[in-house]
This record gives C-alpha cells, structure tokens and sequence, in this order.
C-alpha cells in the first residue's frame, strides 16, 4: 500500500472505532481554547479541564486576562505545572489580542503564532476546532502512530504536519488528529502498542 493509500484507510477505520472525534478540552469560545491548550502543555487535559473552571469565570475576555498580572493568572493555574511562564505567556498573549488583532483569536496559524506561547499544533487545533479549516494537530500520539503506521519517519513535528498535510484529506485531517489521541490513549500507547485490540492492524507497517 502507498502512504496516501495507507493515511486514507487510517482515516476511515479510525472513525469507524471513534465516531465522535471531540478535543478533550473544555471551552466555551476561542479564547478558552487558546488559553485551554496553552495550559495543557506538560499537563493532562483532565488536569487543565479541573482548573479552568475558575479562571474562566474570573478572566471572561481577552481585556480582563491583558489587564491583570502573572501572578495572580498564577494563583489559578499552580497545579498544572510550569504555571509561572504560563501564566506570564497568557497575560502577554492576551495584551498581543487586544492590541493587534482587536482583542479576537485569529483564525489562521500564520497570525496565531505570533503569539507568545503559541506554536503550531495548538495553532492548529484552533484554526481546525474553532474555525472549521483543514488542520492537522502534530502533538505525541500523532507523531507516534502516523510513524508506526508508517506515513513517515520523522520526528520534527513541523515537518510531520506538512507530510500529514499532503497525505490526508483535508475535510478529515482535524477530526483524524482527534481519534488518533484517544487511540494513542487506548490502544496504541507510548510504552505498548496491543495490535491484537487495533482497528489498523491490517495495514499497519508496524504490524508487519
């Protein structure tokens, strides 16, 4: 099997076994997201979905987190680790909104990464979830599995979502990064992958 050819049957089988390709993250809006997101790096969603709760009902635009300060963004987020640059990268970001982009999330990456704390794959996450354009979110289950498939062998993240992009329909790409964390979660794991329990094993390089 090709790689496209491969990508594609990834695609369906794994909306066949996930139907409801959903982040795990809770919002409300694309700030929640953006802010979201930010505080799940080294973090479980779980943990981040614990927290955000207060800090939403606290901070509810862009202008209330630019106005505050790192500290007291802080005192919300402590138990999500590394708390104090993100909580200096909210703040700065937040001030980036409302004095370049109107106090609006952006709805392409180009412009998303510019700000403080923002790379690629939480850009993308918004541009695909908020926004509704083709993404592909590179995070660890993604580089993972689209390796042991076999669609590449790399492990720059930048350079696996261009791969990703020219593999994978682009109506399915955002959803098919969604499944493959809850794949990554249940089945294909960092420390085993339990073939016998997977939807892809048919044409799984790794299998092979």
């Amino acid at each position: 099997m090709t790689k496209k050819k491969i990508a594609e049957s990834a695609v369906e089988a794994l909306k066949k076994e996930y139907p409801d390709a959903i982040c795990s993250l809770t919002y409300t809006d694309p700030l929640q997201l953006l802010i979201a997101t930010r505080l799940a790096a080294q973090c479980t969603d779980a943990r981040v979905n614990i927290v955000t709760p207060a800090l939403f009902e606290r901070f509810k635009s862009a202008e209330d987190f630019a106005s505050s300060t790192p500290d007291e963004v802080a005192e919300y987020i402590k138990s999500c680790g590394l708390y104090k640059t993100k909580s200096k990268d909210i703040v700065a970001m937040a001030k980036m909104l409302v004095e370049d982009f109107g106090g609006k999330v952006p709805d392409n990456i180009d412009d998303l990464i510019k700000l403080p704390g923002i790379g690629r794959k939480t850009a993308n996450l918004v541009v695909g979830d908020i926004y509704k354009k083709p993404a592909v979110v590179v995070d660890t289950h993604c580089i993972r599995l689209t390796r042991r498939l076999g669609l590449h062998e790399l492990k720059d993240a930048k350079k696996i979502e261009f791969v990703l992009r020219e593999l994978l329909p682009p109506e399915e790409s955002n959803d098919f990064c969604h499944r493959l964390v809850l794949h990554g979660r249940a089945v294909c794991t960092a420390r085993k992958a339990y073939c016998e329990n997977c939807c892809m094993s048919e044409f799984c390089r790794k299998k092979k």
